[in-house]
């Protein structure tokens, strides 16, 4: 009894110490679980809300929406549905909202097998060397052409991330074992208004 008692404060602290770091690195909303379509439009719900609070933008309101949209559904494409971390299933992963005084981070992460890990990067990595016109040109080639991934469009989902938000898309694969690691990916939106972005 005096085991589980401690067991229980214990997670209490976990509670407390989950709090700071959030409070810390600016998270407005953080999930783990499965995705679906409910799933999302509660967070663009919750997202919108905040947002009109601070008095955002329209322009940043729409393009956070549409980055929050895209990386849930690559969730879905990407996430390993056979792999057991606690309690795995398809569609399944971590999905984080944070804010700073110019900038909005939406970030995810979840388990893909370790031989989707070279060909992920190479995807990436090309994105992230292109500028705002050879984006399009790419977006263009995959919609006719569908060869960038073999995950129905999971590729055009990045292409599409990286040309509403003008950013690099910042992403990482924590190994987990022989056979699985985790992705995590972040997705930078502005909160600034384009002219004074330009200045």
């Amino acid at each position: 009894m005096a085991e589980i008692l401690k067991d229980k404060i214990n997670s209490l602290d976990f509670v407390y110490d989950f709090y700071l770091k959030m409070k810390k690195n600016k998270i407005n909303l953080a999930y783990e679980g499965e995705i679906t379509h409910q799933i999302t439009k509660a967070f663009t719900s919750l997202t919108e809300n905040n947002m009109i609070r601070d008095e955002d933008y329209n322009s940043v309101q729409k393009k956070v929406f549409h980055v929050m949209v895209e990386c849930l559904q690559n969730i879905s494409k990407h996430a390993d549905s056979n792999y057991n971390l606690i309690s795995s299933h398809d569609g399944r992963g971590i999905f984080m909202v944070s804010k700073g005084e110019t900038e909005y981070n939406v970030t995810t992460g979840n388990v893909v097998t370790n031989d989707k890990v070279e060909v992920l990067t190479e995807i990436l990595e090309s994105i992230n060397k292109l500028d705002k016109k050879g984006l399009k040109k790419l977006y263009k080639q995959q919609i006719r052409e569908g060869r960038l991934s073999d995950k129905g469009g999971a590729g055009l989902g990045f292409i599409d991330i990286a040309r509403k938000t003008g950013q690099k898309l910042i992403y990482s694969f924590l190994k987990i074992d022989d056979e699985k690691s985790f992705f995590v990916l972040t997705s930078t939106i502005s909160r600034l208004k384009e002219d004074k972005k330009k200045k």
